[in-house]
């Protein structure tokens, strides 16, 4: 235990020396791992640990994924979509901020990363609102906010490595999620609205357009609609799984933009390197917590946790709640698949030995996956890290952070009470598994 929680502690302070996060988890667990065994042992586990990962053909799915939102950015399907709910909500108070919400749910929907939803969505909606007198502090704050539902409405990238960790099906995750993604994203039309009922001189109605603009920019969304019906329509009606569903998504995606005139040669050769620049983000991200994970594991502390945490007398909710608790501390100073990559491992086990609502092992894993992903989207808008404030802040330059950070707070609060109804009923996050 005391090697467990040096090692531990070792990574902390790497992190807080600014040393990227997968050599943070690796370094610590390197070291941990060579003095509880041997050099000769870390060495010949390092032989085979990489191409052990990076075989898994699960894992092919992200890459996919991320070429699939590259396409859809470069693409210029980002601008039709903000455009075509603007026409509709944007005549009333806070109807661009509105419109910036449901098109971040809908490049969601096809990107599955919230940093690429927040940039791209800020890149077409932010010098709209500028415009039309919205308060930067509205402004940001929803266009960070936004970008979290890249993750928490399917094809979302964290969900996939849960899945791929906990050996669960992602079709399964992926549908169990809509429900939820749906709410957040009424969540946050509804802080919209009350924040502009309120604060009324943080945003002004736009001119409200005739029917046949409206039906003019809807018809321009119509690709996207596509190949959300191709792609998920073919996963959850048997066709491909979803590693081919996504390599499906991709090509249409693709062939889209390519149609369209927007994606030109520059875009796809800024496409494909987008997709290299994350994907090796992600696994290195991954080998450094495998190496993490397989020191922890020599030192008992989860095996130890998990039998500590099972006869502790509280009910087990608030063991769940205790957990997620913790996810929203440890996002302050994480990203997202730091998080899920380092602990999962170690608390899935322990969650998973408890009785919570007479639910089976499967149903349990899948309700409690999505409560892990909504609560690690807070991660990406508290303070102090709050990456996605950091991209808007990078694109609106003429805001200062501080701004943004009180203008997420009405979102974090829309957040926290849906956590609370997913956790409180189930029922909400496993309905779709009746398609199944």
């Amino acid at each position: 235990m005391t090697v467990g929680l040096a090692i531990f502690a070792a990574m902390l302070l790497l992190m807080a020396l600014r040393v990227p996060i997968a050599a943070a988890m690796f370094i610590p667990g390197a070291l941990g791992y060579a003095w509880m065994t041997s050099d000769m042992a870390l060495l010949n586990l390092l032989k085979g640990s990489a191409v052990a990962r990076l075989s898994v053909y699960d894992l092919s799915v992200i890459p996919l994924f991320l070429l699939m939102g590259q396409f859809a950015t470069q693409g210029g399907l980002s601008r039709a979509l903000f455009k075509a709910a603007a026409a509709f909500v944007g005549h009333k108070r806070g109807g661009l901020a509105m419109a910036a919400i449901m098109a971040s749910a809908a490049f969601g929907a096809v990107c599955g990363s919230s940093v690429a939803t927040c940039a791209t969505i800020t890149q077409v909606a932010y010098e709209e609102m500028k415009r039309g007198g919205y308060h930067g502090r509205l402004s940001t704050a929803v266009l960070a906010t936004g970008g979290t539902l890249g993750i928490l409405i399917p094809p979302s990238v964290p969900l996939v490595v849960y899945a791929i960790l906990t050996e669960q099906n992602i079709a399964k995750l992926f549908a169990a999620a809509f429900v939820p993604g749906l709410i957040a994203t009424a969540g946050y039309l509804i802080v919209i609205a009350l924040y502009c009922r309120l604060r009324p001189e943080l945003a002004q109605p736009s001119v409200r357009l005739p029917w046949s603009q409206r039906w003019r920019a809807l018809l321009g969304v119509w690709p996207m609609v596509l190949i959300f019906v191709i792609v998920f329509g073919g996963i959850y009606g048997g066709l491909f799984s979803p590693t081919e569903g996504a390599a499906v998504g991709a090509i249409a995606t693709f062939v889209t933009g390519r149609f369209s005139g927007e994606l030109n040669n520059e875009g796809l050769r800024r496409s494909f390197l987008g997709t290299a620049e994350t994907t090796a983000m992600v696994f290195m991200i991954f080998l450094g917590a495998d190496m993490m994970n397989s020191s922890l594991a020599l030192t008992q502390m989860p095996a130890r946790l998990a039998d500590w945490v099972g006869h502790l007398q509280v009910h087990p909710l608030v063991i769940v709640a205790s957990i997620l608790a913790f996810y929203i501390v440890l996002g302050c100073v994480m990203d997202e698949l730091s998080m899920l990559l380092l602990t999962i491992p170690v608390i899935f086990p322990t969650v998973m030995g408890l009785d919570l609502w007479g639910l089976s092992p499967e149903h349990k894993a899948i309700w409690f996956g999505v409560l892990v992903l909504m609560t690690v989207g807070i991660g990406m808008l508290a303070p102090p890290v709050g990456l996605n404030v950091y991209v808007v802040n990078g694109m609106a330059r003429d805001v200062p952070m501080n701004e943004t950070y009180k203008g997420v707070m009405p979102f974090l609060a829309s957040d926290l009470l849906r956590i609370v109804l997913l956790l409180f009923f189930p029922a909400v996050t496993l309905a779709a598994l009746s398609l199944f």
